[in-house]
């Protein structure tokens, strides 16, 4: 019996300086499809980098340009019985403008311990405390 290919993914998780000048926030965004929390992130398409697929995912769900920054780890995970291969950054918001559609509805920028308490699965937790990590001074 053979194992079946992992879907492979990428996404970020999307930060910007908050307006208070202390610390970031932290972009999430509302799949109603599944009625939950997340990153931003999506299927590589045919011939798509890892990166490219961050780019153009981060920037059709959020609306929002960004450099990618520090490589964070990467998720595993059964999606629909069939394995799931996330290859995760933390990604700087550059700016851009939001439009909801079918599939994310809603865009919240959080501090970091709100971002926590919204986000609806572990291992997005995870990501949020691996990029708190990697952007610590």
């Amino acid at each position: 019996m053979t194992t079946p290919t992992p879907v492979l993914a990428a996404g970020a998780v999307l930060w910007r300086p908050a307006a208070s000048g202390e610390g970031v926030e932290i972009a999430l965004v509302h799949r109603p499809k599944y009625d939950d929390w997340s990153h931003p992130k999506g299927k590589l398409k045919s011939g798509e980098t890892a990166e490219e697929c961050a780019l153009r995912e981060i920037l059709e769900e959020t609306g929002q340009a960004c450099s990618l920054g520090a490589r964070l780890p990467t998720a595993r995970y059964l999606a629909h019985g069939r394995p799931k291969e996330v290859t995760y950054w933390a990604a700087r918001a550059l700016g851009g403008v939001f439009t909801p559609d079918h599939e994310v509805d809603a865009l919240v920028w959080l501090p970091p311990a709100e971002a926590r308490e919204r986000l609806t699965q572990p291992r997005d937790r995870e990501l949020l405390d691996a990029l708190l990590t990697a952007t610590a001074h």
